[in-house]
């Protein structure tokens, strides 16, 4: 007997390739057999705890399958699970990876266009055979629409009408596929014929899978999404009584994994689970148990209308088609993640769907006193997160309007309808409420509140995004009630380490302000706002002394968060001055972190290009119209400053010319004296003389004549 401290053998591993690694089976598929030991399915199965969805980035097990394969967008990042990812320009490249794997996967399901790279790499495997010293295992994965329009049989080999008798992998060669899908039979039947050519160097096999759910949903991801986000109701196409063959993503995986392991004989393998549902049936489900519990009927033209959904998907969700995995069921060891189906496991899938795509509900408490902005921050976050805001105002109102609407229940069809006394009780309710208003001055009590408030809070859309309550609770007692856990409201205990999680807020806020600094803002307030509403001086004063009362140094709501760990983040609105408290909301916004939903919606991301637009127009304008203005501001200013020169300079030539007038004057009186007597005289005579050279003459004229100055 072997030592238990002995190392076991060294398992070696395999190498898979697999296309299309971003793509929702790819993606599932791989990440599933990357954590798996070859041969681990042979063994006995044992049960495990985490089917939901876990890291891959942990460091995968020794022996466990390499995970290689290509992307079908190229800008993706490597998955984590994957150990390389296939660059290739031509085919010739994509076949030297090819043969150095164990195991080529090809999923046709998801893009048509595999179709022909699945077919011509199983065929060139074959034909290379004899260059090829490991076999290999080839796997398509294929559809069921490849049976869609297949007749039943009945015991005796002949065509009956009865739908009621699946089929199963021995009728796989009388299938007859769907129009669309003839392609898809074809790459079949090249796969199932090449790997009977050579069975110890090509084993191949089709595994013929139903239509996948599970993780972040794939072809029924509509469904769940539109109700997610509380759609009226949700769409069935149809009738909804075509039967719809399914299988978990995991499932499939799991299936895979055992055909890799065991190389059964069979090569044609049905990939479902044991249910046999009807379209109708999943909708319901769905939307009872993530939506509003409502669907609608629409026919198959308006169904083509949506935009949300693709030919080929609303091919497969009005097949109809009852199938059954006798193989899977006898020979393999497959670790069920969903074996009795989607209805059966709903509640699982539902988490499991919520997990993978993060769409976890964000709830949240803002409290402090009144007219501390709790509103008016609390309702720019649920703008900002798309969550609902809880207004005990207006959840007081609206149930008040549904009991009576229930309780008009008059007439004679409604009644019949109400077989749950719903009317009566609602009645009785309403008149429980009446007489608790009249013997406590119009208020209703605390614990119609509670209950009101509760139901809201357990309402699949505060249970879905979220919830930020509104200024409640505003006592500890308050607090225990609404959040008391359902075991300890059945046992009628209370203890204060027990709560429900479902309505438990994660954040508390507490806004913080001194009264006068509440009064003087109220104060402000235009006298239009304040009307008909408590921010009066005097209800002001009432419910700040109210406030100050319940929650007194020693004791306040906030110590019931702190003993369970929900601490609470204090903030000082004194010193917040930003409109409509902008800053106190950033602070908050940073507290919650990221938002939890899907994003901008469609419609919302056109709003915001819109408005993006809007905006850079509306700057452009802005800058040319400032552009403008400064270049008129600087014209005008060039004109002003030009006249001011022209000015000056007239004044300088002005000044210049009186400065030489008075500096002439000393000098024109010596030569009007001394000088142009004598000049004249001698012009005089030389006129009279007309000399042959007059300037001589003048020049000898002045020497002779120049007077003598003193």
């Amino acid at each position: 007997m072997a030592n238990a401290d002995e190392p076991a053998e060294k398992i070696k591993s395999k190498k898979i390739f697999i296309n299309h690694l971003d793509s929702f089976q790819g993606r599932n598929i791989g990440k599933y057999l990357s954590r798996c030991v070859v041969g681990a399915s042979l063994e006995e199965v044992e049960e495990e705890d985490d089917h939901s969805v876990t890291s891959v980035t942990d460091k995968m097990k020794e022996g466990c399958f390499e995970i290689v394969g290509t992307l079908k967008d190229k800008e993706k990042p490597k998955p984590d699970f994957a150990k390389e990812i296939i660059m290739y320009e031509n085919k010739d490249q994509l076949y030297e990876y090819l043969v150095e794997c164990d195991i080529i996967i090809y999923d046709i399901t998801e893009d048509p266009d595999q179709i022909d790279e699945a077919v011509w790499a199983v065929s060139e495997l074959n034909s290379d055979m004899d260059k090829i010293d490991k076999s290999k295992v080839f796997i398509l994965i294929s559809t069921c629409m490849t049976w869609a329009k297949s007749k039943p049989l009945d015991p005796e080999g002949n065509e009956i009408d009865d739908p009621e008798i699946p089929f199963t992998e021995d009728d796989y060669r009388r299938r007859k596929p769907h129009p669309n899908f003839k392609e898809h039979i074809s790459a079949e039947k090249t796969v199932i014929k090449l790997g009977k050519i050579n069975k110890s160097k090509l084993v191949t096999y089709v595994v013929c899978s139903g239509l996948t759910y599970g993780a972040e949903e794939n072809i029924f991801h509509y469904l769940f999404k539109s109700a997610w986000h509380n759609a009226q109701f949700l769409q069935c196409f149809g009738d909804g009584k075509n039967i719809v063959p399914t299988i978990h993503i995991k499932d499939l995986a799991s299936i895979i994994q055992n055909v890799i392991d065991a190389k059964p004989k069979v090569r044609y393998i049905i990939a479902k689970d044991d249910a046999q549902t009807t379209l109708e049936d999943i909708v319901k489900t769905v939307s009872q148990n993530l939506g509003s519990g409502k669907v609608k009927y629409i026919t198959k033209e308006e169904a083509l209308l949506s935009k949300d959904i693709e030919q080929a998907d609303f091919d497969m969700l009005l097949v109809n088609l009852r199938m059954d995995a006798v193989f899977v069921k006898e020979s393999m060891r497959v670790n069920w993640v969903s074996e009795q189906g989607l209805i059966e496991n709903i509640t699982s899938i539902v988490k499991e769907f919520k997990d993978t795509r993060s769409l976890q509900p964000l709830r949240a408490a803002i409290l402090g006193p009144p007219a501390s902005g709790k509103t008016t921050v609390a309702k720019q976050l649920c703008d900002l997160f798309k969550l609902h805001h809880i207004l005990i105002k207006n959840v007081i109102d609206e149930e008040l309007e549904n009991l009576k609407t229930k309780a008009n229940r008059t007439n004679e069809e409604d009644m019949e309808e109400d077989t749950d006394n719903s009317a009566q009780e609602a009645q009785d309710l309403l008149d429980q409420i009446k007489e608790s208003q009249e013997n406590n001055n119009g208020r209703i009590d605390d614990h119609f509140i509670i209950r009101f408030l509760r139901d809201r809070l357990k309402s699949m859309p505060c249970q879905n995004q979220g919830f930020i309550l509104d200024g409640f609770p505003k006592t500890i007692a308050q607090a225990r009630d609404l959040f008391l856990s359902e075991e300890e409201e059945e046992e009628g205990e209370g203890g204060a380490r027990n709560y429900n999680k479902q309505i438990m807020p994660e954040f508390v806020i507490c806004l913080e302000a001194t009264d006068d600094f509440l009064k003087n803002r109220v104060m402000n307030l235009p006298e239009s706002v304040v009307n008909g509403t408590h921010n009066t001086e005097k209800e002001l004063i009432r419910r700040l002394l109210e406030y100050r009362t319940q929650n007194s140094d020693d004791e306040t709501v906030l110590n019931y968060f702190d003993e369970l760990e929900f601490h609470p983040e204090k903030i000082d609105v004194n010193k917040d001055t930003s409109e409509m408290m902008k800053d106190t909301v950033e602070k908050i916004r940073k507290i919650f972190g990221s938002p939890r939903n899907y994003g901008p919606t469609p419609e919302e991301l056109e709003e915001m290009k819109r408005i993006e637009e809007e905006q850079r127009e509306k700057r452009e304008t802005e800058e040319k119209e400032e552009k403008a203005r400064r270049e008129a501001e600087e014209l005008q200013e060039r004109r002003r400053r030009q006249e001011e020169w022209s000015t000056r300079l007239n004044e300088v030539k002005r000044e210049e010319y009186e400065l030489l007038e008075a500096q002439s004057i000393p000098l024109r009186n010596y030569l009007m004296k001394h000088v142009m007597p004598t000049l004249t005289q001698a012009l005089i005579d030389c006129c009279k003389t007309r000399p042959d050279d007059p300037i001589d003459y003048l020049a000898e004229y002045l020497f002779q004549h120049n007077p003598q100055i003193d």
